[in-house]
């Protein structure tokens, strides 16, 4: 458990970081946990993680069927209190549909978070092939363009003691994982503006994605746009979806 702050100051709350990285501990790989599992996760005692989860329970932020804790809808309300409180998802949203009509395909645009992106707009197609993706998902960052984009940001040294903190995992058989590769894909995208993933986050999808920075020149998020491998090849989304990201990118920059 990460101690972002200093205990001695009196500004500290303990209890607030426990129970926060309970919450954490909850995920897609972990969407019921049992008391023992969440001590694990939230490395924290048996003890510990039993009060945190009762006290989500008690709340209305979990569930307990005898074994198993499981969020519910309610810890939504923790996400999107982020949403609505800044200005970047309701800027980018009208341009993403704009995007997503234009093209005919699915737009979103993310945020990183250590080793992971969250998604904070998104602008869906029929034909989208990733049903399970939503404002607020969390990711990979390693395996998605998205994610390649916002870690372009970092410095090489920054880079590889992220990796080795957080191993990147196979999400399909061609995920790139080792850290030569990886690092690789993730300078390309750095010099050439934009990164491509395919079929790495989910086989039959291809993403392509640009950086989002503000007036000051710093990155603080990425958009991508997906679309069906059968569809269309890699040359094909440079060259006809790249300059749509582009003037979707100069708009939004633009506002911020």
């Amino acid at each position: 458990m990460a101690n972002t702050g200093s205990a001695q100051t009196g500004e500290y709350v303990a209890g607030l970081e426990k129970g926060l990285a309970v919450i954490e501990a909850f995920g897609a790989r972990h969407p019921r946990l049992t008391i023992s599992e969440a001590a694990r996760l939230a490395e924290l005692s048996r003890a510990s993680a039993r009060r945190c989860l009762l006290t989500l329970q008690k709340l209305g932020y979990a569930e307990y069927d005898g074994r198993y804790f499981r969020l519910t809808p309610r810890a939504l309300r923790l996400g999107y209190a982020y949403v609505m409180s800044t200005p970047l998802p309701r800027v980018v949203q009208p341009v993403l549909e704009t995007l997503s009509e234009r093209t005919h395909e699915s737009a979103s645009v993310a945020i990183l978070d250590a080793a992971e992106i969250v998604f904070i707009a998104r602008s869906t197609t029929r034909r989208s092939l990733s049903a399970g993706i939503a404002v607020g998902t969390r990711l990979s960052a390693y395996g998605t363009a998205t994610g390649r984009v916002l870690l372009s940001n970092l410095t090489d040294a920054a880079l590889r003691a992220l990796i080795r903190e957080t191993a990147p995992t196979k999400l399909t058989p061609k995920t790139v994982t080792d850290t030569p590769s990886l690092l690789s894909e993730i300078r390309n995208a750095r010099t050439q503006g934009y990164a491509i993933s395919d079929e790495e986050l989910e086989l039959g999808l291809r993403s392509i994605a640009v950086p989002i920075r503000n007036a000051v020149g710093d990155m603080v998020a990425a958009m991508s746009l997906s679309v069906q491998t059968a569809r269309m090849g890699r040359a094909e989304m440079v060259e006809q979806l790249l300059p749509a990201l582009e003037t979707a990118r100069r708009m939004i920059s633009a506002m911020l």
